[in-house]
């Protein structure tokens, strides 16, 4: 919802040969012309087709919509590091939103869409990276910049030409449970929400790998000693987390954008879908803090298990060496090198010392056990 999408839709002239969707009157096409109020187009082009010119790119943008896209957000629409951002023009808005990906065996970088890895077998923390996608959006066209690799878009195409053989099928689009989105914004919020679910699928297979790393941490009878991952998996969360408030920002500006712009029958409509949006971000954003403070809670958990460990066996040693002490002294006394010593000519002197030593063991272990340091030692 733009500020100009209360309007009339233009009827521009295009480029023949420019590959596009059409969306019109809940009809979905390849290839068609500039479709009259109130169908709009869909452009999607990949960052390998507009890098490789840049100025050819705008020149169809424009005869396609009408508009022209400015020299600087093309630059930003090329920059794969560009953070989540929102920016409006008198002409459009432009929204860069990062999605999820995730490498694959040869090194390069697939979008996971909302079906990737939900074991968490094949997805490490580690492995987590995103790559822009950016939203031209006008009043009659949605301009979209993305990677070439990008399954979220062609999962999406997939989904929307599923609903119109539904629609031919049963002959009711709404007997489908689905509709085609009927304006270029309902359009990019529906993008939108797909790739926050990608995120959203995140949830268990990290709390899964932060759950094993929890019972490793805590196990009894064994160090942990994996640190290095575990610093790693605190680094990408809070990289989600940092990522999820720029997402969440970006949005909100966009929101504000809105409520800026005429009220008229569009708008509640388009407000109810950025709410939607905004909420599954916060979620992510929520859900990425909750792991984290997990992790430094499991981590505090280790250090005062350690602690308990070391208080327990300091607390054996020295309990080991008071009993010790007192035969150490009745062995010492009775080894010194004296012509006469009590008992020492005793024929039964032998037994009678370790009677007394036995005895000292008892009377020692019966202190400690009343004060129940043996039993301490023990739990």
């Amino acid at each position: 919802m733009t500020r100009r999408a209360c309007f009339a839709l233009k009827t521009p002239e295009v480029r023949a040969g420019m590959e596009r969707l059409v969306f019109q009157q809940g009809s979905l096409r390849r290839d068609g012309e500039v479709p009259p109020a109130p169908g709009f187009l869909w452009l999607d082009f990949s960052h390998d087709e507009v890098a490789e010119d840049p100025e050819a790119w705008r020149a169809d943008v424009h005869a396609a919509v009408g508009e022209w896209i400015f020299e600087e957000h093309a630059i930003d629409a090329l920059n794969l590091q560009h953070p989540s951002y929102f920016d409006d023009t008198s002409s459009y808005d432009m929204i860069v939103f990062r999605k999820l990906a995730v490498p694959r065996a040869e090194g390069s970088f697939a979008d996971t869409g909302p079906l990737g890895d939900q074991t968490g077998r094949g997805l490490t923390l580690g492995a987590l990276q995103t790559r822009p996608i950016t939203f031209f959006l006008f009043d009659h066209a949605l301009v979209t910049v993305r990677s070439s690799e990008s399954r979220t878009i062609d999962q999406f195409k997939q989904r929307l030409f599923a609903i119109v053989g539904k629609k031919d099928m049963t002959g009711n689009g709404a007997a489908t449970g689905n509709r085609l989105p009927a304006r270029p914004d309902e359009l990019m919020l529906r993008l939108i929400n797909t790739l926050v679910d990608s995120y959203l699928a995140l949830r268990q297979p990290l709390t899964e790998r932060l759950d094993h790393w929890q019972r490793e941490l805590l196990a009894p009878g064994r160090a942990f000693s994996n640190w290095r991952a575990l610093l790693d998996a605190r680094i990408e969360l809070r990289k989600l987390e940092a990522l999820s408030e720029e997402q969440y920002d970006a949005l909100q500006e966009y929101r504000d954008s809105v409520l800026d712009s005429p009220a008229c029958a569009e708008r509640e409509s388009v407000l109810v879908r950025i709410n939607d949006v905004m909420e599954h971000i916060h979620r992510v954003l929520n859900h990425a803090r909750r792991l984290e403070q997990t992790v430094e809670s499991a981590v505090q958990l280790n250090f005062s298990a350690q602690a308990q460990r070391t208080n327990r066996i300091v607390q054996i040693l020295t309990v080991v060496t008071v009993i010790i002490a007192p035969l150490n002294l009745m062995a010492g006394l009775y080894g010194m090198n004296f012509e006469h010593i009590p008992g020492a000519k005793h024929p039964d002197g032998f037994w009678i010392m370790l009677g007394a030593m036995a005895a000292v063991t008892v009377v020692l272990l019966a202190f400690f056990s009343a004060k129940r340091y043996i039993d301490r030692s023990r739990r």
